[in-house]
């Protein structure tokens, strides 16, 4: 069974004469050194696939963690650690690690890339009340890359690597004292990196001098990593990862959508539509969780004489089939050759971007056009919502308007600054009103359903008529909202 923690460490590179600092100066207490000896083999594609995305999966012998383990990226300095035990495997990666990374492998195989031994020294930093603030080891290594040709290599490198109780500032502290000692951050992310000379994917740098072109490629870089980077957490159920992964999904098509005078609409059309299909595979279940969640928090809110019957329960009935359906299907989907498809034309768009003559022009003369023309259709959809009497779906229309140009603006930040921001901050306004009319609109029958019949009813009853009252609301704020949006210029 697998497991998982989550792991914030940072890596420097050590002379092999340089001495560690004083340890105990830095938070009073400092217990070791302890010592181990380490045996990992790494696994990869051929061409170093997780590697290049910040991936690494190995097994290792020897230590208190000993087994197979899968790091992901998680943030700044931080990874998640998925462990799952040693069995009798060697030469294979459990199923429950290598399905995990199939948003990078897409069917390649994964094999042995490098063994590396590392004789380990540990010391952890404590506070006086005995708390485990952070864990230093002093690692000599010695590595072997694997295949056709072999080449070995060796090195020192020291880790530092927080505890339950520890924070980023003390990361700092001790970097501080480190550099002191002439032991300073490694170039290296990990080391089968060092092993192998790959390093990670890097989003390209933009700024206020980039062209136009620059700015949409750096953006559909950060969503392409923000995806794979979710598939794994969505395929493991947790918290809020289908929501992450469809917005991802959604920001990269609103981009190729919204700029098209910059990367060729055409040639973007297929790839948006099957983002579009990624986007409402994820729906399925992300709406079911939405609606779970609106409902216990409403029924939660209601004075409990309001309450009748086992309202809860009947909920769970309702609710837990069909989100475990939705997410066996959303996992199948995340499995498919259509979606590894996908992910391969977003590389290759990435790699060979089909840019217009507008591209190379200057950031800041040409998306302010593009987004104003998002902030146009925005204006027209709310015209004819406030227009219309019966306005669910003009509304609805209104809100995808208004989530384009707020991912627009959000595209041009790096080079339009606190104009674009500020005018993102409106448009995100507008959404998230609108998006609770949505909820409303959507909510209303699955109430209905739910008490029809039901001898729980009379709550469901007067569930409904709140939403009633919610979306009446929101239509009410909505002029408001507009008017405000309509000030922000860039």
């Amino acid at each position: 069974m697998a497991t998982s923690v989550t792991e914030t460490e940072r890596k420097y590179e050590a002379p092999s004469d340089a001495s560690l600092p004083d340890l105990t100066e830095i938070t009073g207490v400092a217990t070791g050194p302890e010592e181990f000896d380490l045996e990992a083999t790494y696994f990869d594609t051929g061409d170093y696939r997780l590697a290049r995305a910040g991936v690494t999966l190995r097994r290792r012998v020897g230590g208190e963690d000993e087994g197979w383990h899968l790091k992901l990226p998680a943030g700044e300095d931080s990874r998640q650690e998925v462990r799952v035990p040693l069995g009798r495997a060697v030469k294979t990666p459990p199923e429950d690690l290598s399905s995990l990374v199939r948003a990078h492998t897409r069917g390649q195989d994964l094999a042995p890339v490098a063994e590396i031994r590392t004789n380990r020294r540990r010391w952890q930093l404590s506070n006086g009340d005995g708390d485990m603030l952070a864990e230093v080891v002093d690692d000599v290594v010695t590595a072997q890359t694997m295949g056709s040709s072999t080449t070995t290599s060796s090195w020192r490198e020291i880790e530092v690597e927080l505890g339950e109780r520890g924070d980023r500032k003390l990361l700092d502290t001790v970097e501080h004292h480190l550099g002191e000692a002439g032991i300073h951050p490694s170039k290296s992310s990990s080391k089968l990196s060092q092993v192998i000379g790959v390093k990670r994917d890097a989003v390209p740098a933009v700024s206020k001098k980039s062209t136009a072109g620059e700015v949409v490629l750096a953006y559909l870089h950060e969503q392409r990593a923000a995806l794979q980077n979710q598939d794994p957490r969505v395929r493991r159920n947790e918290d809020d990862a289908i929501h992450q992964m469809r917005v991802a999904t959604r920001r990269m098509r609103s981009a190729l959508q919204a700029f098209g005078k910059i990367v060729d609409r055409e040639a973007t059309r297929s790839l948006t539509d099957e983002l579009k299909w990624l986007a409402s595979v994820l729906g399925t279940s992300r709406d079911l969780e939405v609606l779970r969640m609106r409902f216990e928090d409403a029924l939660h809110a209601l004075p409990p004489e309001l309450v009748l019957g086992d309202v809860a329960a009947r909920m769970t009935r309702y609710f837990a089939p069909l989100e475990a359906k939705a997410h066996n299907d959303s996992v199948a989907a995340l499995d498919s050759k259509r979606y590894f498809t996908l992910l391969n034309d977003i590389d290759a768009l990435l790699t060979n971007p089909p840019f217009t003559k507008q591209a190379s022009g200057k950031a800041k003369d040409v998306l302010p056009r593009l987004v104003e023309k998002a902030r146009r259709r925005l204006d027209e959809r709310v015209q004819t919502a406030l227009a219309t009497g019966d306005s669910d779906e003009p509304l609805h229309e209104a809100r995808k308007a208004a989530k384009r140009l707020r991912y627009s603006s959000e595209v041009a930040e790096p080079a339009l600054g606190k104009h674009a921001t500020a005018l993102r901050q409106r448009a995100k306004d507008v959404q998230t009103l609108l998006g609770e009319h949505q909820d409303s609109v959507v909510a209303r029958p699955v109430l209905f359903e739910l008490g029809r019949g039901d001898e729980n009813g009379f709550t469901f009853g007067v569930l409904y008529g709140k939403e009633v009252e919610l979306a009446h609301k929101t239509e009410a704020e909505l002029p408001a909202l507009w008017h405000k949006l309509g000030k922000e210029h860039l």
